[in-house]
């Protein structure tokens, strides 16, 4: 029994050798390696990232998700955004032979809670690939980490705080997560942009700003009392509001003690229409010379009469023939559509930004994915790593290209006179400054 043992031993030996053997030589011949399969695989499928994979399988969607502030006071900014996100769909078309839906429209409300409530939403589907969104940064400040954390992507069109991305200067912002991105611009650029018409092209010298706590406000008018600082201009009072007051006064009687010749407001509706009308009843504040933001550059805003005579900045709208590489069509041939769908021009700016980031995120998803059999399979990592490597993508915005933090805007900024309430289309084409980093 004990010779027995020993024999089936070794012939046991023998064999897995055998089979070592046989699987070295299938791989050293270049043709068998991978061929089984299971019969589930046509050999295509990639490589599973380390952030896993979405299968779509025959007759489903690829899901992504349209993150917008529709409704509220500044639904003016998300409206056209989740239309613009829409539209671009539709032109880019199927991918691999498969429909994209962006769902039904989500509304981040603009505000933190808005944000996190929607994004749990979006979580818990794992079919989602990535996000358009959000219209605000307060709203990405809670949404960004949970899309972040579920190996989603989230590209924005007008968000455009600081903290979401970045320093300018190789530093990360406080509210930065893998996976986010915007084509819309970094506010240190507006800031600097603001800061130096003041100073060099009004030659004013001193300053007050206004925010109403939100991050954006908060770090557009941080950017600006930074830069104009830097010039060697004086802040003589920096201050908020909240977003609900109405009686401004306090607020403006406190500015006014500082005797600023200009005072920078980069705050939302219905805030800013107070300051604007309560400004020159408060002592002191006569001549001052009233600035605002691309929070405030909307229709509804340029058509109250307060707002003449005021300056604001906001992204470089002037698009001409530009076009999108992955859809071919052209701001004004995406203007068209827009008005054919909403019976009107786009009521903010940052259309052509999401028409922008719905492609890049479209094309991430196609160079990302792979045929399973009949399956498509979606690589999550593959599509960071395509939006990481973003260069020169020719689109509505412009160029476009993404930094390590997920700067992809141009930083183009221009800053506006506003003359006639009656004629808001001649005030936004009135541009008496122009910014390039």
């Amino acid at each position: 029994m004990r010779r027995n043992n020993k024999l089936f031993a070794l012939l046991s030996i023998l064999f897995a050798f055998s089979l070592v053997a046989a699987a070295c030589g299938s791989s050293d011949d270049g043709g068998d390696a991978g061929s089984d399969t299971g019969g589930e695989s046509d050999g295509d499928a990639m490589e599973e990232g380390a952030l896993g994979t979405v299968v779509v399988e025959p007759g489903e969607a690829i899901q992504i998700r349209s993150l917008e502030a529709i409704s509220g006071d500044v639904a003016f900014l998300g409206i056209p955004n989740a239309v613009a996100t829409e539209l671009a769909i539709e032109d880019y078309g199927q991918i691999m032979g498969f429909d994209v839906t962006s769902g039904t429209r989500l509304d981040d409300t603009c505000s933190a809670d808005g944000g996190q409530a929607a994004a749990q939403t979006i979580v818990a589907d794992e079919q989602v690939v990535g996000v358009i969104g959000t219209s605000c940064s307060g709203a990405a400040t809670a949404a960004a980490p949970l899309i972040s954390e579920a190996g989603m992507v989230m590209i924005s069109a007008s968000n455009t705080s600081p903290a979401l991305t970045s320093d300018l200067a190789g530093n990360a912002g406080d509210n930065y997560n893998e996976g986010y991105y915007r084509t819309a611009h970094n506010d240190l650029f507006q800031g600097r942009a603001m800061a130096q018409f003041v100073y060099n092209d009004l030659g004013l010298t001193t300053a007050a700003a206004i925010h109403d706590g939100d991050p954006y406000t908060e770090g557009l008018a941080g950017a600006f009392r930074d830069a104009f600082t830097d010039l060697g201009g004086e802040i003589v009072v920096f201050t908020g509001v909240a977003k609900e007051d109405t009686d401004m006064v306090p607020v403006l009687t406190e500015v006014a003690a500082g005797a600023p010749e200009a005072l920078f407001f980069p705050i939302f509706q219905p805030a800013g229409d107070f300051i604007a009308d309560q400004a020159p009843g408060v002592a002191g504040l006569e001549d001052t010379v009233l600035l605002a933001a691309d929070g405030l550059l909307v229709d509804s805003y340029l058509e109250l009469t307060q707002s003449e005579g005021m300056h604001f900045s906001g992204p470089d709208v002037r698009f001409g023939d530009n076009k999108n590489q992955a859809t071919g069509k052209n701001a004004n041939e995406v203007l068209a559509a827009f008005e054919a769908v909403e019976g009107q021009a786009p009521s903010a700016a940052f259309w052509g930004h999401s028409y922008d980031a719905t492609t890049l995120l479209l094309e991430a998803i196609e160079n990302s994915s792979s045929m399973d059999g009949d399956n498509l399979v979606i690589d999550r990592e593959g599509v960071r790593n395509y939006l990481n490597g973003i260069s020169g993508f020719e689109g509505i915005i412009g160029s476009i290209s993404c930094d390590d933090f997920g700067d992809c805007g141009s930083g183009k900024i221009t800053i506006i006179k506003h003359e006639s309430a009656s004629d808001i289309e001649a005030s936004k084409a009135n541009v008496v400054f122009e910014f390039a980093p």
